[in-house]
């Protein structure tokens, strides 16, 4: 089955890829969605938890962008309370333009398509700070299908500038803790996403609109390292709106 070839694969491609952020080093995701969550949510109500990436509406206290692709534009919208590192790291490189013109260097069909790496191969790019930062999981977050988050490897504090947005479509809500996860995070999880990676990366974004040119990216031909052979660009990143701040 499909289901079951994903999710055999989910540590394989953490271990080798994914979230590859800026070093050589093999990140690991070994930890399982419902054993991070709990870490975040024990003594919670989760259902009474406030559940931003399910609204399409976007609200005064989030950002929107536009990622404008050769292939076609993806709207998102940006969580700054929940997550604000990652939030105003984005926010800045795009204003300053540094995503122009880089290539989605890693696509894995049924998984993810990942960018915002300088040198194009997994390797490079920084932060805004100059140094990396750490993860920053919440439990009103999660790797639905169209979560936008930040990537790293299995060194701490080590997220720059490279980003991905999860693109699997298939019913990933087999096995979810209903005590750790909230009801309707689960449902969203039979449209597809990634559990696995839940409460070890950052989620700080989800896609509003253009999901369909997400599904476009993720299946271009790839070689053996997953970089599209035909590069896929992002040209600009346009923002469409900013938080209002209390």
């Amino acid at each position: 089955m499909i289901k079951k070839r994903i999710l055999g694969t989910a540590v394989l491609f953490s271990a080798l890829l994914v979230i590859a952020g800026c070093t050589n080093n093999s990140p690991t995701s070994s930890s399982s969605s419902s054993d991070k969550t709990s870490e975040t949510s024990e003594k919670v109500d989760v259902n009474k938890l406030d559940l931003p990436q399910l609204d399409a509406k976007v609200k005064d206290n989030e950002d929107l962008v536009e990622l404008q692709t050769d292939k076609g534009n993806i709207k998102i919208k940006l969580f700054p309370e929940i997550a604000p590192k990652a939030v105003e790291n984005f926010m800045t490189h795009a204003k300053k333009g540094y995503y122009d013109g880089l290539t989605f260097h890693r696509v894995i069909n049924d998984f993810m398509i990942q960018g915002g790496d300088p040198k194009g191969d997994g390797t490079g790019g920084e932060s805004i700070w100059g140094k990396g930062f750490g993860a920053e999981p919440s439990n009103q977050l999660y790797h639905i299908r169209g979560a936008l988050a930040m990537a790293q490897s299995q060194q701490p504090n080590s997220i720059g500038s490279q980003f991905y947005i999860v693109q699997n479509k298939d019913d990933m809500s087999d096995g979810l803790l209903e005590d750790w996860i909230p009801n309707k995070i689960i449902d969203a999880y039979k449209k597809g996403g990634y559990p696995s990676l839940d409460g070890s990366y950052t989620v700080f974004g989800q896609v509003i609109e253009g999901m369909d040119v997400v599904d476009k990216i993720a299946a271009v031909k790839t070689d053996s390292n997953d970089k599209p052979e035909s590069p896929v660009k992002i040209k600009t990143i346009k923002i469409l709106q900013e938080a209002k701040t209390k």
